[in-house]
């Protein structure tokens, strides 16, 4: 069901044309480096193919939305939520990471907040990065992979994220790697309430999405090409997955996917809305390394009470977060209005 209050404020934003898309732009830039060329995704050609408006956004150049009968951010949006409807995002800018060595998950459990260890293979998690005061540097989604941990951070924040992830590598006194996989590992999320029915299009034969849950990943060959990932998650409210792929074959994975008539190219603009009526957090906007996972509304990451890491601890700054006993400290302010409910737990882009 459409929030109305949301749906009024989409409206507003897109009824008056070039003003509001113009005023879109500025604030989706806002932060990017004019002295630094924008990189470019492996899609950047068919975005604009698409009629992709182009904004500068986390340092690369990505669709703001895209213009035609069917476009704009108001369409976008309502696509995403109706029956039978997906709606495919490029979010290759996010930042892709697998974690090596016998002690990786000891490590991980220093820099993020979530019970790493108890994850079985093809699991994952939403979980936080915190600083030594407790605050957020970023959140990230991480996946036990069986022979590796895969994280996905956020595109904004992953160069700064993997420098305080060095900083803590060279603390630490165990084995432990990390690999960014760059831009040769491209991302795609597709979302919405026929994003299965899409997906299972491109998947080898006896592929059953029915035994895919939430916050699970796998890899897997799409459209005939190996060494692909797909991981059921999203941010948008609704059901959906991200799938990476190597960047030769991104362009050809996401045609694909857009043969279907019921899946939509939609752009950065949709994509905030979307999350915005789902009521989930945005870094950069509703979270900062001023605020705690308890100030975000977030405390849920640690597990439930006495479970293991509420009682030991043992992260960045969880003297600031938790009492002795494993209670939460009393905060300040609440800064985000996070839904707690498990359909809505995906993930921040």
């Amino acid at each position: 069901m459409m929030n109305s209050g949301v749906t009024t404020l989409i409206r507003r934003s897109v009824r008056n044309g070039s003003n509001t898309m113009n005023l879109t732009k500025r604030t989706l830039a806002a932060g990017a480096s004019s002295d630094e060329p924008l990189a470019k995704t492996a899609l950047n050609e068919l975005h604009k193919e698409l009629n992709g408006d182009m904004v500068p956004f986390a340092g690369y150049e990505l669709p703001v939305l895209y213009k035609g009968e069917k476009g704009g951010v108001m369409k976008e949006h309502l696509h995403c939520r109706g029956n039978g409807n997906a709606s495919l995002f490029d979010v290759s800018h996010m930042g892709q990471i697998r974690w090596h060595g016998a002690d990786r998950v000891a490590f991980l459990e220093k820099v993020v907040v979530g019970d790493i260890g108890s994850l079985s293979p093809g699991s994952g998690c939403l979980s936080l990065i915190t600083n030594e005061n407790g605050g957020i540097i970023d959140d990230t989604v991480i996946t036990n992979a069986g022979d590796h941990i895969y994280m996905v951070v956020n595109g904004a924040c992953k160069y700064g994220d993997m420098d305080h992830f060095k900083e803590q590598i060279d603390l630490f006194d165990g084995e432990v790697s990390m690999e960014y996989l760059g831009d040769e590992m491209q991302l795609l999320a597709i979302q919405g309430p026929g994003a299965a029915e899409a997906v299972k299009k491109i998947l080898p034969n006896g592929f059953d999405l029915t035994k895919m849950a939430f916050m699970t990943g796998t890899d897997t060959a799409i459209d005939g090409i190996e060494g692909c990932r797909i991981t059921r998650c999203g941010y948008t409210g609704e059901d959906g997955f991200e799938i990476a792929m190597p960047s030769a074959n991104a362009v050809s994975i996401a045609s694909k996917l857009l043969e279907d008539p019921s899946v939509l190219p939609t752009g950065l603009g949709a994509r905030d809305s979307l999350r915005l009526e789902a009521g989930l957090c945005l870094y950069g906007s509703d979270l900062d390394e001023t605020t705690t996972p308890t100030m975000g509304t977030l405390g849920w990451t640690l597990g439930p009470p006495k479970s293991r890491r509420r009682m030991e601890g043992g992260f960045l700054g969880a003297e600031h977060i938790l009492t002795p006993e494993g209670k939460f400290k009393k905060v300040p302010k609440k800064t985000c209005w996070h839904q707690r409910h498990e359909s809505t737990r995906k993930r921040t882009y």
